[in-house]
């Protein structure tokens, strides 16, 4: 399973930014997840989303402003985040797994990252 992310940049705060990971391979029935990780820091769940049915998770940090959604036929994984602040601006992965969690060692495949920078 390869992933590619793509959509980081730079954003002012309050601002909206989505990012996109496009999944490829031989693969079932499988979920996704969206990670984030600062510099020195321990990588933290952000969002997940089941595959073959609606079921998402979010983390409190984010929920009420992050969407994650998916194009099953694009085999791609999206998160829209709006309202975005400062503690949001860090290096952003998708990731894989055969179903859903917010657990990062529970995860198969990750993709390379993709930076939020988020200025005043």
């Amino acid at each position: 399973v390869q992933l590619v992310e793509s959509g980081g940049g730079l954003v002012q705060a309050g601002d909206s930014l989505k990012l996109s990971c496009t999944a490829s391979g031989l693969f079932t029935r499988y979920a996704m997840g969206w990670f984030r990780q600062a510099a020195g820091k321990e990588r933290e769940f952000v969002a997940a989303i089941a595959w073959s049915e609606s079921r998402t998770y979010y983390a409190d940090s984010v929920k009420g402003r992050f969407i994650i959604s998916k194009d099953v036929d694009a085999d791609t994984v999206y998160l829209q985040m709006n309202d975005l602040k400062h503690a949001d601006a860090t290096v952003y992965y998708c990731a894989w797994t055969t179903d859903a969690t917010t657990k990062a060692n529970e995860y198969d495949y990750w993709g390379q990252g993709t930076q939020v920078t988020v200025y005043s």
